[in-house]
């Protein structure tokens, strides 16, 4: 027997799994040791060494790069030694690791006791502070958006039944959830909703939510001190991955092809993806067409702008929230005239109650056109749709029915575009309703008129000043 190694009757697996794991610090450096292989845990020692890591991505990585030299490691202390198998064991992840398996390498019968080492105190440092960065990087939640709390209307039933769905289910159903829509239609508290059931029916899921201008900065910070790896591994070990407004990495290339990436991972492993955004996945500009295709597979949801009877619905459920009695005039009234989103809307609500709480007003609807003197002023200046292709057709001299008309003559289809234009840069309304206003046309036309105009912009000063100027006069 080679001097090298170490009679398995005297020696019991702890006390060997110490001794590879000091060569294996030896051999692979301080750096590469701490990053992968020092999480490794021992969980069966014998003809077969099976060793656990706490993520499907390590569990790989390792076995890519590090499983033969290991063997020959493991295979200078025990000649015994044939094979290597790594395992995943995701509890190694939680507050308390798995302990390391300490049967005897041979006899079974040996007597020493499990003790920890102090590379075994390390490891589980080391994965303490993996959970902590990823508990630093995911956005904290907002308590108050829960599915209890969101209102449910015909707008927004099809984004709430899917989120529910996703949040409910043991499998993925569907992968990823795209919701889309507007500002203040309740893609955010969606969201939010999701993680926060999760966690409390199944707390041993994995789940990080960020925004994705958040995943940009930690991937430019990953670059900048050339730690992309560790940056993967946290982002592709976890259970439930959910980015919001994903339409801010427009034109990152770098950042897109790494979300690409992290995205097919975990869709691989069959892990859930929820996006959230402003347009659908294929009206995202400045958005690589791989990336737009793998957004659409699962389901998109679209949450549309609000309904007079989902926002009273809303306005009521705030109010009951608050514990505050609100005259129905009143909440009929913010229903009526605060049309724009959510957000307004509730902060309308928010000012009146607090005013009448803090002056001992009593709530009522001169009180409320008083104190919402400047935001009724703000929705009263919107324009329809209608009045902008009335004042566009008026400002070219072309008939108002050559608006909705099939023609395509270039003296009646640049104001059609023009009026496209306007209508995207001055209402809220969503791009297949802008199509629709102009007889029927389909979203991908609105999306050519929007872009055609801003290109014309840069070279014609006369298309320019005419659209200003229609703006301007819009406005008043």
């Amino acid at each position: 027997m080679s001097s090298s190694f170490v009679s398995p009757s005297s020696v019991s697996a702890a006390p060997a799994w110490d001794a590879v794991k000091g060569k294996i610090r030896e051999q692979f450096g301080e750096t590469i040791f701490k990053r992968w292989l020092e999480p490794l845990i021992c969980k069966q020692w014998g003809v077969d060494v099976l060793l656990a890591l706490p993520t499907r991505f390590m569990k790989d990585w390792v076995d890519t790069h590090y499983t033969d030299k290991l063997k020959t490691l493991f295979q200078e202390i025990d000649q015994n030694v044939k094979d290597i198998q790594l395992t995943v064991e995701s509890a190694l992840t939680s507050s308390e690791p798995a302990r390391q398996v300490s049967s005897p390498i041979v006899q079974p019968h040996t007597s020493h006791s499990v003790r920890t080492s102090s590379d075994d105190k390390g490891s589980r440092i080391g994965l303490a502070s993996m959970n902590n960065d990823r508990d630093d990087i995911s956005s904290p939640l907002d308590p108050r958006f829960t599915f209890e709390s969101f209102v449910v209307g015909k707008p927004n039933e099809l984004a709430y039944a899917a989120a529910r769905r996703v949040a409910e289910a043991s499998q993925v159903s569907f992968n990823p959830l795209f919701l889309y829509g507007g500002v203040g239609l309740g893609k955010t508290h969606l969201m939010h909703a999701i993680a926060w059931h999760i966690r409390k029916s199944n707390p041993a899921r994995r789940v990080m939510y960020l925004s994705a201008e958040k995943f940009m900065y930690q991937f430019v910070r990953a670059l900048r001190f050339k730690d992309t790896m560790a940056f993967k591994e946290q982002f592709r070990s976890i259970d439930v991955l959910m980015i919001d407004d994903i339409q801010f990495i427009s034109g990152k290339d770098s950042t897109q092809e790494e979300f690409f990436h992290t995205f097919n991972t975990l869709v691989d492993q069959n892990r859930q993806v929820i996006v959230s955004a402003d347009k659908s996945p294929h009206d995202l500009e400045k958005i690589e067409e791989r990336l737009r295709s793998r957004l659409g597979w699962g389901l998109c949801a679209d949450l549309h702008p609000t309904s007079y009877e989902l926002r009273l619905g809303i306005l009521h459920t705030k109010a009951e929230a608050m514990k505050c009695a609100v005259p129905e005039k009143v909440l009929e009234f913010l229903g009526h005239r605060i049309t724009s989103n959510v957000r307004e809307l509730e902060g309308a609500l928010n000012r009146i109650i607090a005013h009448s709480q803090l002056i001992g007003r009593p709530i009522t609807l001169e009180t409320t056109q008083e104190l919402l003197q400047d935001l009724l002023r703000a929705t009263s200046r919107r324009v329809t749709i209608e009045e902008i292709q009335k004042k566009v057709a008026e400002h070219y001299n072309v008939k108002l029915a050559d608006m909705h008309s099939p023609r395509r003559a270039r003296a009646v289809a640049r104001p059609r575009q023009v009026a496209m234009y306007l209508a995207k840069q001055l209402t809220t309304r969503s791009l297949p309703e802008i199509g629709r206003k102009f007889g029927g046309r389909d979203h991908t036309t609105v999306i050519h008129a929007v872009r055609k105009i801003e290109e014309l912009r840069g070279g014609d000063a006369t298309l320019s000043e005419d659209v200003e100027l229609l703006k301007r006069l819009l406005q008043q």
